[in-house]
């Protein structure tokens, strides 16, 4: 599966945003399904696919000033991400499955390192 999400997108940074998402849904389905969490597992889903999401609209963008905004929406996504994630953790003193803080720590430094960057690509 790695291979061919690196191979259709050619890039690390929609690779690894992809990854995440489908953790970040697997974890909405565990939340929503087995725990009836609600709430916070929606606002998971929405942040956490939002990301990958942003990244690949960077790709389309007509300026480099729309290709800044859509990589500083994917790293707030990304901080905001990270906010219900540390909740969700706290709250079932830290259960979830498949949340991994070095895969959303490399996210956030990616989206990070994109926004730093002057030019489209």
């Amino acid at each position: 599966m790695r291979d061919e999400v690196k191979n259709q997108s050619g890039s690390l940074a929609l690779e690894k945003s992809f990854a995440f998402a489908l953790r970040i849904i697997r974890l909405y389905q565990h939340l929503s399904d087995k725990k009836k969490e609600f709430v916070l597992s929606k606002q998971i889903l929405r942040a956490g696919t939002s990301i990958g999401a942003n990244l690949e609209e960077s790709r389309g963008a007509q300026s480099s000033s729309d290709f800044q905004a859509k990589i500083s929406i994917a790293y707030k996504e990304a901080r905001e991400t990270s906010c219900w994630l540390r909740l969700v953790s706290f709250m079932r003193q830290n259960t979830s499955p498949n949340v991994s803080s070095t895969a959303f720590t490399a996210i956030v430094k990616i989206s990070f390192a994109f926004s730093a960057q002057p030019n489209l690509p």
